[in-house]
This record gives structure tokens, sequence and C-alpha cells, in this order.
């Protein structure tokens, strides 16, 4: 099996590794209900993409309280 002739510094291997910082995604208001959502993505609250309805969300039951 291969081995590496020379050891890798600290600083060469953690540089490596800078992938795993990610940025948060670019977040949009919907023009139709104003919530934020994911940039080029159907509003999971409205079901609306370019001003079209493209899926249709089911309300949330509220449970009650005994």
């Amino acid at each position: 099996m291969a081995l590496p002739k020379k050891r890798h510094s600290k600083a060469r291997v953690k540089s490596s590794r800078q992938f795993w910082r990610l940025n948060s995604p670019a977040l949009v208001r919907c023009p139709n209900c104003g919530n934020l959502r994911v940039s080029h993505h159907i509003c999971p609250n409205c079901g609306y993409y370019n001003e079209r309805k493209i899926i249709e969300i089911k309300e949330k039951k509220k449970k009650k309280k005994k």
C-alpha cells in the first residue's frame, strides 16, 4: 500500500476542510403570502411559484387541549 512521503501540516489539512462552513441559503419574501422562502423554489406556505399556484397546500388541523 502506498504511503505519503511527507506529513501534511495541520494548516494544510484544515484548509481542505473549509467546505464544512456552509452559508445559509438565500431567502426571499414570497410575493403572494409574504413569508420567507428559498429563492427559485415553491413557497412551502402557500404553494405559489412565479405568481402561479403550483401545488395545493393542505391546512394543518390544530389540536384541541383538554
